[in-house]
């Protein structure tokens, strides 16, 4: 799929035009050494590359408001010896032109134009989040003007945080980026399918996430959206268990939480089912009731919908399931503001998604209230349920862990789920799971 390059030249076109007078300065991130000389895969930041598209480390991006708006970056110099060492650079004159930005520069005059670029602009807009050393440069260039001043220099009256104004634009996707991230729900729910594939007792977790991973990798799409989860039976009730090392026992419920990148945009899928294939009276209960659940989120997800209704659907089907099931004791009214029922569900329903798979954008507005869904959203519908051992509690759910997360576009009253291709219902998981491709 070709990168679009009008699409980023749209977006600095828009910032530029809420910025005023100002001028926004974004970095992309450095390399980073994983032990002695050697680096983790590099990966731009979300926020420079939302605005630029440009992939290499280090750079630097100024985008000038005002009555003549005009972007400037700067850049690795090209260099043909690195090159044979590193791979293709870009360098300014490529850049410029490939990436429609109107001047480039090599990062080593970045001093000496950007003092000139922020010179009596009155605001600079950069990010909250920027390193020591990236606000250190920013530091040091105001610190150059104001000693300036008796050349009639203006400084800077102020930093804002650029984050207000690029999240409330993140949050909402674009064509161009809905069609990538159906890209990355396709190929991870298609992974999905090749880890249940391959699931058979006396595996173990490990050998279902290379499964997968080597699908996203076969598939175009390079790198996990996150840390894989991959947790056989009791390992389910530990939220954020990583270390995906037990063998996987007959009996036990899987938790599959896995999603990838592509052109750096996420999608985030969870699957739940049993390991030999076919489910225990006891899961069935629970996965059944966080399905419908799931089922009953997806239906609030609409324009005009608070962020919160889903959450508040899938919770209401969830603590009704708890009741039923002798798991909660207590009226209706009172498990929910006791909050008894976090006991077994202890997360909210859904995140952003999108250049992160925890991505930006508000989920409240300044007095504190869930703000409302508008069409371009994409967010995560993910309720769940997590029994530990507790002698108060039926054995027969003990170790029982069931998480169903999905990928979910608003489109006025009919909300899209991208990750719809992931099966889910129980007679499609015990058909598909432990059965290899023929």
């Amino acid at each position: 799929m070709k990168s679009n390059y009008n699409e980023f030249y749209n977006r600095r076109s828009i910032l530029q035009s809420k910025i005023g007078d100002g001028i926004a300065i974004i970095f992309n991130a450095e390399k980073v050494t994983r032990n002695r000389d050697c680096h983790f895969k590099f990966r731009s930041d979300s926020y420079f590359h939302y605005l630029s598209g440009f992939p290499e480390s280090d750079s630097v991006l100024f985008v000038v408001g005002g009555n003549k708006p005009f972007s400037v970056l700067f850049c690795h110099q090209k260099e043909k010896e690195k090159e044979i060492w590193d791979g293709f650079i870009y360098g300014p004159m490529e850049a410029k032109e490939k990436f429609l930005i109107d001047e480039a520069h090599p990062l080593e005059k970045i001093n000496e134009i950007a003092v000139k670029l922020i010179a009596n602009r009155k605001k600079i807009f950069s990010l909250s989040t920027n390193t020591l050393k990236q606000q250190g440069l920013i530091n040091q260039w105001i610190d150059y003007n104001k000693q300036q001043k008796r050349s009639g220099i203006q400084t800077p009256e102020m930093v804002v945080d650029l984050a207000s104004i690029l999240d409330p634009m993140r949050v909402v996707k674009s064509s161009y980026e809905i069609e990538l991230m159906q890209k990355s729900a396709d190929i991870a729910s298609e992974a999905h399918i090749q880890g249940m594939r391959s699931t058979f007792p006396g595996k173990n977790e490990y050998q279902v996430e290379g499964e997968i991973l080597n699908h996203f990798v076969q598939n175009g799409a390079g790198d996990p959206a996150y840390q894989s989860i991959v947790a056989g039976g009791k390992n389910a009730c530990t939220l954020h268990y990583i270390a995906n090392n037990q063998k996987m026992v007959s009996g036990d419920l899987l938790l599959v939480d896995a999603g990838c990148e592509f052109e750096l945009y996420a999608s985030d899928i969870t699957r739940t089912y049993p390991i030999n294939g076919k489910f225990t009276p006891a899961q069935k209960d629970i996965y059944e009731m966080v399905l419908l659940a799931q089922k009953k989120a997806i239906e609030e997800a609409k324009s005009e919908n608070l962020f919160n209704a889903p959450h508040k659907a899938a919770l209401s089907v969830i603590i009704d399931g708890l009741i039923d099931l002798k798991l909660c004791s207590g009226s209706r009214d009172e498990i929910e503001e006791k909050e008894t029922y976090k006991d077994f569900f202890m997360h909210r329903t859904s995140h952003w998604l999108g250049l992160d798979v925890h991505d930006a954008g508000e989920y409240v507005d300044a007095d504190g209230q869930s703000i409302k869904l508008i069409d371009g959203n994409v967010l995560t519908i993910e309720p769940g349920c997590y029994i530990k051992s507790n002698p108060k509690i039926p054995k027969e759910f003990w170790g029982i862990g069931v998480r169903i997360e999905d990928d979910v576009l608003i489109n006025k009253n009919n909300p899209v789920v991208l990750t719809e291709k992931a099966p889910k219902e129980i007679s499609d998981l015990e058909m598909i799971v432990g059965k290899k491709n023929d």
